[in-house]
This record gives C-alpha cells, structure tokens and sequence, in this order.
C-alpha cells in the first residue's frame, strides 16, 4: 500500500488541465488573475503547434527554450557553488536531526556495501528514467500523451508501473534476467509518465536535479549515521501524510475551476506538504535499507539491493518534480 500511494504523481500535475477542445482556459493555481482565453485560431496550425501551445497555456508558465544570462564566473566557481549547497545541507541536517549517532562504533562493512550497492541502482535507474524520457519526448511522445484523456493516462500509467514494480519484488535475485529486465521496464514507465518535463529549460533541470541531490543526500547521511532505527517508527506517520498528498494532487481533475481557493490549497499540499513527506521517506527508507542488511547479513532475508533502489527512486522523483515547479514559479514570479 506504501509503494501505490508513493507512485509519483507529477503525471496527475503535468495532465490534469489539459483541455478537451481548441477553446483553451487556463486553470491559473498560483495566480489570482483572471484565467486567459485562447480563443480558436482562424489560420489553420498543425496538431504539433496546438499541442504544444496548450500545454503552455495549461501552465501559465514559460516551458520554450529561453535565453539564459550568461553565468559571471567560471565552470569552476559554479561547481564550488554547487558542491557548497550539498556539503552545506549535509551540515546542517546533520546537526539539527543527529544529535544522537551510532553506538557500534560506525557501519559495518557489510551494511556500508549493501547501501551503497543500493544507492548505485538509485543513480541507474534514475540515469535510464532521463535518457528514455528525452528519448520519447524527442520522439513526440509529450505531445501524444498530453492529448490523451488524463484518466485513462493515470490509470494506464499506473497499472504499468506497478505491474512493474510488483514484479520486480516479487522475482528472486537469483532470477537476475527476469528481475532487472522487470526493473529496467519500471523505469521506462516512469520515464514515459514523465517525459513532459523535458519541456522546461534543461537549466531549470539541472538545478532541480542538484537541489534534489543535495536534499536527499543530507538526510540519507543522517539515516546512515544515526542510531540504528530510530527513524523506523515515522513510517506510519508518513503513510498517512503520503495519502493526504497523493488525494490534493488529484484534487484539480474532480473540482470544478471555479473553486479557486480549494484549488490553490490543494496545489500547496501537493507542493510542500509532498517535499516534506518524501524527505521524510527518505530518512526512512535509509534506516530501512541498513534495517534489511543487517536481516539479510543474517541470513534472515535475500540480499536484494535492486528491491531497495526502487523506494529511493520514488522519493527521488517525487522531490525532483516538485523542486522543478517551485523553481519554475520562482522563475516566472522574477
């Protein structure tokens, strides 16, 4: 039940005010000017042309190609810039949520390898989730899926992943063909229900992937560090926030327009609620990895790194997504 209501719902926020004819109302959540109305052209324009402008309008946000200003400094005072947000936010996670540290003298090094094995396929499958979406969106695959009915988009979408994904647990490591084959076709699933964000500037992309990188890397060293399972008890707690989430995302596609307030709240749950959430899984799901390794160091459990990538992909995503939208109303609010 955790992993359905994980599943990334960016695909929900990329669909879900799509219009149905060529009169296009923009559904404006962050916004409180009145909705612009395109009214249908008199010149006829391709099906490519139409697409691309509804998804503009959709979003009230300004997806083309746009000229970025030229950096002042260096390539290597960008990288110093970068590297000093993840090594600041690991700082300063590690000081404000790990006051208590392990007691056994450090991590053994089975569990160091089983984590780090498990971080390794995070990046893999992470890596073939982005070159696939570019792949499929340079292949018009975007512009077919935003035509199509959101419904029938999200239940399709997330019958795939989740055949996927439950295939993948349910298949032996020793299986290794069938099970990274499972696991390589989750990812192509994601990369298909995601593919739409290749329309944002690859720069807005980029720090997005940094800030997610830096996020989630703070909190995964505090899990590691941290007292053995003390932030397994949060699971609960998350599962019931994770729902909240997962229904204010799916709010626009049942509420009329009309009800902007409830829209606009909704929007803010789906937004910040879900940052705080899936960081929070991320504490726990390292405290979880380290949890099964000493379980399968054991011989309690299969070691099955490949099972424990795909709940850190999640939570990549999840945070990936919404760093992209917050960026992306930071940009347009300049």
């Amino acid at each position: 039940m955790a992993f359905v209501l994980r599943r990334p719902f960016a695909i929900s926020a990329a669909i879900k005010q799509l219009p149905k004819t060529t009169s296009i109302t923009a559904r404006a959540l962050h916004s409180t000017s009145k909705p612009t109305t395109f009214s249908k052209p008199t010149s006829p324009i391709t099906s490519l042309t139409k697409n691309q402008n509804a998804f503009q309008t959709t979003f009230r946000r300004t997806y083309m190609q746009q000229q970025v200003p030229n950096a002042s400094g260096s390539l290597a005072q960008r990288l110093l810039y970068g590297a000093a947000i993840v090594g600041g936010a690991v700082v300063v996670t590690n000081m404000v949520f790990n006051r208590e540290t392990r007691e056994d003298g450090g991590m053994p090094p089975f569990e160091r390898q089983f984590l780090n094995e498990t971080f390794m396929h995070t990046g893999l499958g992470i890596g073939i989730i982005g070159v696939a979406a570019r792949a499929l969106h340079q292949n018009g695959w975007s512009y077919k899926l935003m035509t199509a009915n959101p419904w029938l988009v999200i239940g399709a979408g997330l019958a795939a992943s989740w055949g996927m994904m439950y295939g993948t647990f349910n298949t032996s490591p020793d299986n290794y063909v069938q099970k990274y084959a499972l696991w390589t076709g989750f990812n192509l699933s994601q990369a298909a229900l995601l593919s739409p964000l290749m329309f944002v500037h690859p720069a807005l992309l980029a720090r997005a992937g940094l800030y997610t990188v830096a996020m989630m890397g703070s909190i995964a060293f505090v899990g590691a560090t941290a007292k053995q399972e003390k932030y397994l008890y949060i699971g609960g707690p998350l599962l019931a926030g994770v729902a909240i989430v997962a229904v204010s995302g799916l709010a626009p596609l049942v509420l009329p327009a009309t009800a902007v307030r409830t829209l606009a709240w909704t929007d803010k749950i789906w937004l910040y609620g879900g940052l705080a959430v899936f960081g929070g899984f991320t504490l726990y799901d390292t405290q979880k990895i380290l949890h099964h390794a000493r379980l399968a160091e054991r011989g309690v459990v299969r070691k099955d790194v490949v099972n424990e990538s795909v709940s850190l992909e999640l939570d990549f995503l999840n945070i990936f997504v919404r760093m992209v939208q917050i960026l992306g109303m930071n940009r347009n609010r300049r």
